[in-house]
């Protein structure tokens, strides 16, 4: 039998990328969801797999997006909560805040679904102990916020570069995409002790030995570069985790279903120079080639493995 490799998405919202940008047009709430949601489901029903989708609470709070939103449970998907209004710097907040953010998320999702999640990913793989505590009080099964790579800080420079942010907003954005000490974490998953009880933690895994990443958006880069290299660059990264017994967590973001033309908004992002279609097929290309070496599993089954 094959090893297990988990999979998830983070659906971050267009206005959810436009607020961390600095972009004063998130809090008219633009929204992708109805072209994203068809795309993942149809790639999703032909591949035969079922994943966990990380849903943004203020997005599971409007109306408009009731409907996508519960096509994905429908369909057989698993539901993780990915915090209410998508703020890295939450993770840094008081606890009561943290838990006021986390418990409206997942009041907001229930209600659109009918499902309550149980497991959290912070925006811009954003953690702390307040976190953490506030998971177990809810009574979430595992943590997903880990991102073990030494590149957090340069994409972070990257996302800065192009943003229109006040220092005192930079201050805010400190920890996005995670600091050099990350490279140090554990790369699988592992249960963890909180102060009123442990849960699993599930990285997002990268590179066994190297701990650089491979999660789907950065396969787009290097494909940009040369597909020959991102393929042998992905089947060397899978090679590892098999030989290292990491079984492997990996991530989808909703800009991996989205071409330039769809989304003129957030052309600087890498990548969606490209139309959709093209986009399309690199995500399919590389989730076919962890599904014919690993069983693909959602996030609750691999925190219970």
């Amino acid at each position: 039998m094959k090893p297990q490799a988990s999979l998830s998405l983070d659906l971050d919202n267009q206005w959810s990328y436009l607020k961390i940008h600095g972009d004063p047009e998130w809090e008219s709430y633009p929204s992708y969801l109805d072209i994203v949601v068809p795309r993942v489901l149809a790639m999703l029903r032909a591949l035969e797999t079922r994943i966990t989708v990380f849903v943004v609470g203020a997005d599971a709070a409007r109306p408009e997006n009731h409907e996508s939103i519960a096509a994905l449970a429908a369909a057989g998907h698993t539901l993780g909560n990915h915090s209410f209004h998508h703020e890295p710097w939450v993770a840094h907040a008081e606890e009561a805040l943290v838990y006021d953010e986390l418990a409206r998320a997942h009041d907001a999702i229930a209600a659109a679904t009918g499902i309550e999640p149980r497991g959290f990913r912070g925006p811009g793989f954003a953690t702390s102990p307040a976190l953490l505590d506030t998971l177990v009080r809810l009574g979430y099964h595992y943590d997903a916020s880990r991102l073990p790579t030494f590149i957090g800080p340069l994409a972070r420079w990257y996302y800065f570069r192009s943003a229109r942010l006040s220092p005192e907003e930079r201050a805010l954005r400190r920890d996005l995409f995670g600091s050099w000490r990350d490279v140090l974490q554990r790369n699988g998953s592992h249960r963890i002790t909180t102060r009123y009880g442990s849960l699993v933690e599930i990285p997002v895994t990268t590179m066994p030995g190297a701990r650089v990443p491979i999660h789907f958006s950065y396969l787009h880069y290097l494909d940009r570069i040369s597909p020959q290299v991102a393929e042998r660059y992905f089947a060397t990264a899978l090679r590892l985790c098999a030989l290292t017994r990491t079984r492997p967590s990996l991530l989808l973001h909703p800009l991996d279903f989205l071409g330039g033309e769809d989304v003129p908004s957030l052309r600087f992002f890498p990548g969606m120079d490209l139309h959709a279609s093209e986009k399309l097929a690199i995500t399919e290309r590389y989730v076919r080639m962890l599904a014919d070496r690993f069983t693909i599993i959602t996030m609750e089954e691999h925190a219970c493995a």
